[in-house]
């Protein structure tokens, strides 16, 4: 998960095209097999979150077959699994439980309009200073909250269920030691449901989840008035579903950066989450954003790297959602459970927390990334998690760079002048104790400054300098500034004075 330094940048390359694997029959099947796996993985987690939002499971079905197949064409992270998520029903729920499911529409296209300009616009960059002790939190914490969001499916169930998990579990861990031309977790649901059906095993399925059944639902209508009104209701809303699904997308992209090897536009990310998203809303009905956790299946045990897996992920939902729905909903939910328990294994960077990892890391850095994990697992939230925790790391890093500042006092042989030298950068949380490193009162009439190993990067360390400058004016000295590069020259030149 670290991430590479600059000389091995070259490293780094584009994902495959998706001409060269459709010229390539054995890669080109591993995408076919590897988006139909990701879409079963995909199923009850959808049904569920569409509980969670307050809306019909047909709803965030639908909803997720126009998000994957709209983000595989548009999306600038090939293979990365977009659809209704978790992070969004989480927001959407009060809107929907206090004023009605018919605001969800105005709210989802807002929310859409927000990330188009995040992702035009250039902000989408602003992810590059989420902390590396951060990403590990959050894919640590990702990791666990899969593993428990299984449980329940294990609890208070009938007795045959625990065979058919180990079932799973094997043919999951050891098929891919005999062949890797299907993948095992493909498999092992196939071999499972078969064993089901054919022994008319009274298990849960996915059908027990919610109502899977049903063609497609047209247009969704705008039944609420375009007015303030309807915007002062739906605004909190709309930002935190944009902010939260952009998060939770580019932190996922990044991931599978890191996963492939390979390089994204995080920028049309951004825009294409929002078309997306809107397309969504008028065909569907819900938002959505990049599922972690089915990602992680489709890229790490499907073994996919370009957009054709993620367009037959939402081809192959969407067939299952009208043709399909009765095999479907005869899926056992041990078989769904087990997958993505292992998935949830394999995800968490358990170098991280070995103790002779531990041991070498920064205390602050080791705090941030328990504080990320902590508030994910707390709040099942990972936008709000990865908030925390970049807080908290901004604030440590402030906190250690505030004392970075070396101020040396040289004092000539006849006492006539003294020389100090400032060492390191000044910023708002460096610059502040600088003004009392100078001996006002007894420093003689001639005072230098050199600033040839230190930086001017803010407003707040000009007014510092300012202040330094009046101190000694005060005691009727005066006090020259030397060294200064050419940019902190022109921009000290340019505030000074005037704050």
């Amino acid at each position: 998960m670290s991430q590479p330094d600059a000389p091995m940048r070259t490293a780094v390359r584009p994902s495959p095209g998706v001409i060269a694997t459709l010229r390539n029959p054995r890669a080109f099947t591993v995408e076919i097999l590897a988006g139909i796996v990701t879409t079963l993985a995909l199923i009850p987690e959808v049904i569920s979150f569409s509980i969670i939002a307050g809306v019909d499971p047909k709803v965030s079905l639908i909803a997720s077959v126009v998000l994957a197949i709209s983000m595989s064409i548009l999306g600038g992270r090939p293979a990365m699994i977009t659809a209704a998520a978790g992070a969004v029903a989480l927001v959407v729920a009060p809107l929907v439980k206090e004023h009605g499911v018919e605001y969800l529409l105005p709210a989802v296209i807002l929310a859409g309009l927000i990330q188009i300009v995040f992702g035009v616009t250039g902000l989408s960059r602003l992810m590059r200073f989420i902390p590396r002790s951060v990403m590990i939190g959050f894919v640590n914490a990702l990791g666990i909250l899969i593993f428990v969001a299984q449980v329940p499916h294990l609890l208070g169930v009938p007795w045959l269920v625990y065979p058919l998990f180990v079932i799973t579990v094997l043919i999951v861990l050891l098929l891919p030691k005999l062949t890797t031309a299907v993948p095992a977790p493909l498999v092992a649901i196939v071999v499972v449901t078969a064993i089901t059906m054919i022994a008319h095993a009274a298990v849960p399925t996915v059908g027990d989840q919610g109502d899977v059944s049903g063609g497609l639902p047209g247009l969704t209508a705008l039944l609420v008035p375009l007015n303030l009104e309807t915007l002062g209701i739906i605004w909190p809303t709309a930002l935190s579903v944009a902010f939260v699904g952009l998060m939770e997308t580019l932190l996922t992209a990044k991931l599978v950066d890191d996963l492939t090897d390979t390089t994204s536009s995080k920028g049309r990310e951004s825009w294409a989450l929002g078309v997306a998203n809107i397309l969504a809303g008028w065909y569907g009905g819900i938002a959505g954003c990049a599922m972690i956790g089915q990602t992680v299946v489709n890229v790490k045990l499907g073994r996919a790297r370009t957009r054709i897996s993620t367009f037959v992920a939402g081809v192959f939902l969407l067939l299952l959602v009208t043709a399909l729905s009765p095999v479907m909903a005869q899926i056992p939910m041990v078989a769904l459970a087990a997958v993505m328990m292992i998935v949830a294994i394999k995800t968490v960077d358990w170098h991280s927390v070995r103790p002779a990892t531990l041991r070498r890391m920064p205390i602050p850095e080791t705090v941030v990334m328990v504080v990320t994990v902590a508030v994910v697992v707390i709040t099942h939230n990972l936008a709000i998690g990865v908030a925390a925790g970049a807080v908290l790391a901004m604030v440590l890093f402030a906190r250690r760079v505030a004392h970075v500042i070396r101020v040396r006092r040289v004092l000539a042989d006849d006492a006539a002048a003294v020389r100090y030298s400032v060492i390191g950068p000044l910023f708002f949380g460096s610059s502040n104790d600088l003004v009392e490193q100078f001996d006002y009162a007894a420093d003689p009439a001639d005072v230098a400054v050199d600033f040839t190993a230190s930086q001017i990067w803010d407003a707040s360390s000009v007014a510092v300098l300012d202040a330094v400058q009046e101190k000694y004016a005060a005691h009727g000295k005066q006090v020259v500034f030397t060294g200064l590069d050419e940019r902190s020259s022109a921009f000290h030149g340019k505030l000074t004075g005037h704050l």
